[in-house]
């Protein structure tokens, strides 16, 4: 395995393009800090993993010839809270942590098989395994403190978002999708109770639900989630990013049907509240949608396409 020059995905060098001189020395540097964590953990750094968004993910192999996952996250995306659940799941719902540097956004990871959104399964599969290494992952201790993000503010940077994006956009979708949204997210943000929270993934879809290799404790559903973004929510919150995503099945058919129906099955798979489910997943469909067509992603206005059926 043979380290040369990192060739950084699209959308990750958009976002580190995006933070002005921090993003570009990142970026001038890339090769260096990979160099540096070669040395630090024993490791020789090979191809880049794609489908990443704010980090740069490298397949790794360790001095004993183990198969390992190397993360370095942008600067501004800290991964200290990412590396703190990590250690706390212990592997529980969540990929293992094996070596960990917060002051260089850094993390080697277990090597894990597909994703589930790359198997090709049926909705119904995917949404019940997904329930089910949610089940596992929420399990995770919350951290001692309440950290800064919450389900509340959560909520209210995601209005924030939506209006600032929707106007810099210059109105990429109807008033009435972002008033929707915004209702919604007052909604969301009213309902947040400490004591139902527990310590949601953020965000949980089937890309992020990677299989691991062979069967072992804390993957019971056979799969392992990575990239947590790791803050307390009601779990409905997890439930809402699952329902966001599925826009190019939900345009091919009668879009609220299906949308209602994807609703009812985490609903009842997860024994949660469907309209908090509801109210989440749209209010993430767009917010999303908004944030990725500020990087140039034209898949975003897909999303906002199912907004405007669901309004």
């Amino acid at each position: 395995m043979e380290h040369t020059s990192a060739a950084v995905p699209p959308l990750v060098r958009a976002k580190a393009e995006s933070l002005g001189e921090p993003g570009l020395s990142w970026l001038e540097g890339l090769d260096d800090l990979i160099a540096g964590m070669e040395r630090q953990w024993s490791i020789a750094v090979g191809e880049p993993i794609t489908g990443g968004t704010a980090s740069y993910v490298a397949h790794a192999r360790t001095a004993d010839g183990q198969d390992a996952v190397l993360k370095l996250a942008l600067p501004h995306f800290w991964a200290a809270p990412e590396i703190q659940r990590l250690e706390q799941a212990a592997g529980r719902g969540y990929a293992r942590l094996l070596a960990a540097d917060p002051g260089r956004n850094a993390m080697l990871m277990e090597a894990l098989g597909p994703s589930m959104g790359q198997l090709g399964w049926a909705a119904e599969r995917v949404v019940a395994t997904v329930c089910a290494t949610l089940r596992q992952a929420w399990e995770v201790e919350l951290p001692g403190t309440v950290p800064a993000q919450t389900g509340a503010s959560k909520a209210r940077d995601l209005a924030g978002l939506i209006d600032r994006a929707w106007r810099g956009l210059d109105r990429p979708c109807s008033r009435e999708v972002v008033d929707t949204a915004l209702r919604y997210a007052e909604r969301r943000a009213a309902a947040y109770r400490e004591d139902r929270c527990v310590a949601v993934h953020g965000d949980p879809h089937a890309g992020n639900a990677m299989r691991v290799r062979s069967p072992r404790a804390g993957a019971a559903s056979g799969f392992v989630f990575v990239d947590p973004e790791a803050f307390v929510a009601e779990p409905a919150y997890d439930l809402g990013v699952v329902l966001r995503d599925g826009a190019g099945e939900f345009l091919g058919g009668s879009t609220r049907s299906l949308v209602r129906r994807r609703c009812g099955l985490l609903a009842e798979y997860s024994g949660l509240d469907g309209d908090a489910i509801w109210e989440w997943g749209f209010l993430e469909r767009v917010a999303t949608g908004l944030y990725v067509l500020e990087f140039g992603a034209a898949w975003g206005r897909a999303y906002l396409e199912v907004a405007e059926r669901l309004v």
